[in-house]
């Protein structure tokens, strides 16, 4: 896959998620979200299987799926979920961690948020692109490696493991069999950066690389277009959720129904 961007390899690694959406073509392939945006909904259960707001809007208690592991076979569980929203530094973080309180281990399946005030944008910001606070990380790695270290070999619960990567120039992913979901059917996965808009023609002419870009216009048009449907969205689910706590009714949101202090059910999505 040629892209028209360089890699970077703090893109590895959600604590360093910036606020755009290049990262996140990394982020979908070898790590895996709490929530996130999927084609089933805005806020797809993904790693937790269902959450539950409680009625004075203070907690969000998430039940993780059972029997989801990184790629080094250790269990996605409650501590890594609390480590990574800790050690979390990118997009949104201050705001973040303005809001919430603290973050409470329940159970190894279980973790609740606790804010300081009601904020009916919480999963906004930690269920969507907006920040990378919710993509998780293994603790025990990270901390036996270090910040630098997970970098240059980066251990997620993704559907693709890390087989090699050379900053800058190119990222080599592999099929990870014990995805949750299902393994992906492309086995290998080759993202090159080719910034070069003449070396990416040739190269797709060729035959021998599909393209993550098109002409520089239509790259900016699209570009615009995805900013405004996606600011449009954050604007009106903000708008939706307070005019619902303000009747006390559930209001479609993003697609799915918002009842306050009621379970969501467990996503039956697949990926």
């Amino acid at each position: 896959m040629g892209l028209h961007v360089t890699l970077a390899a703090k893109w590895l690694d959600p604590a360093d998620t910036e606020a755009f959406s290049t990262p996140f073509m990394v982020l979908y392939g070898v790590h895996d979200a709490m929530v996130k945006p999927m084609p089933a909904g805005l806020n797809t259960p993904s790693l937790a299987e269902s959450w539950q707001e409680s009625k004075d809007h203070l907690t969000y208690t998430f039940t993780l799926r059972k029997n989801v592991r990184f790629h080094n076979g250790e269990p996605v569980t409650a501590e890594d979920v609390k480590f990574s929203f800790e050690r979390y530094r990118g997009a949104s973080a201050t705001l973040l961690k303005e809001k919430v309180k603290e973050v409470q281990v329940v159970d190894p399946g279980h973790v609740r948020f606790v804010l300081k005030e009601p904020w009916p944008d919480f999963m906004t910001f930690y269920g969507t692109t907006a920040s990378g606070a919710g993509w998780i990380v293994p603790k025990k790695y990270v901390e036996k490696v270090g910040d630098d270290g997970f970098k240059a070999a980066p251990i997620g619960a993704g559907p693709y493991r890390v087989v090699s990567f050379k900053p800058g120039v190119e990222l080599v992913l592999e099929a990870f069999d014990g995805y949750w979901r299902k393994a992906p059917s492309v086995k290998r996965l080759v993202m090159r950066s080719m910034p070069d808009e003449s070396t990416r023609a040739a190269a797709l002419k060729a035959g021998r690389w599909t393209s993550r870009s098109s002409s520089p216009a239509r790259r900016r048009r699209r570009s615009r277009r995805r900013r405004a449907t996606r600011w449009w969205r954050l604007f009106s689910r903000g708008v939706l959720a307070r005019a619902a706590r303000a009747m006390g009714s559930q209001v479609a949101v993003g697609g799915q129904a918002r009842a306050h202090g009621r379970q969501r059910a467990p996503s039956t999505a697949r990926g």
